[in-house]
């Protein structure tokens, strides 16, 4: 196995784990709440009283922060060898996944290993097995 240099970004990744780690610590700390991006955006739909606010505020720095790096830093332009219709069934399963899982990457990943979630730590378990799976039929059997 090599190591693809051009695109090894270690600085990066943990830059934005540790800006992941202290947003989901704050989040917790802060407000007794779990930052999981599939709860965020699920608990806007139906909004309930009281939580709209937060959930909308955090979904805007999802979208915001990206578009603010990449004025300050030079992005690479993105890649993606799939066509449309594999986007949106990639999509819908993860979304299928989510919902399946009470949970996403981040809120179980996240946020529920680090509370020692034995529920969490089968989810990701499961998601991670899924992902190594995915990689290795798409890139050594398709």
């Amino acid at each position: 196995m090599t190591i693809d240099w051009t695109h090894f970004t270690p600085g990066s990744a943990l830059a934005g784990g540790v800006l992941i780690g202290l947003a989901a610590a704050w989040l917790i700390l802060e407000d007794g709440r779990i930052l999981g991006a599939s709860g965020l955006l699920g608990g806007l739909i139906p909004p309930r009283a009281g939580d709209w606010p937060w959930r909308a505020s955090a979904l805007a720095g999802l979208i915001a922060a990206p578009l603010v790096a990449s004025f300050l830093f030079a992005p690479a332009a993105p890649s993606i060898e799939a066509n449309a219709t594999a986007l949106i069934a990639g999509g819908l399963l993860v979304g299928f996944g989510t919902r399946l899982a009470n949970g996403c990457t981040s809120g179980h990943g996240v946020c529920g290993l680090a509370r020692f979630s034995p529920r969490s730590f089968a989810a990701t378990a499961a998601f991670m097995a899924a992902g190594f799976l995915t990689v290795f039929l798409v890139r050594h059997v398709i």
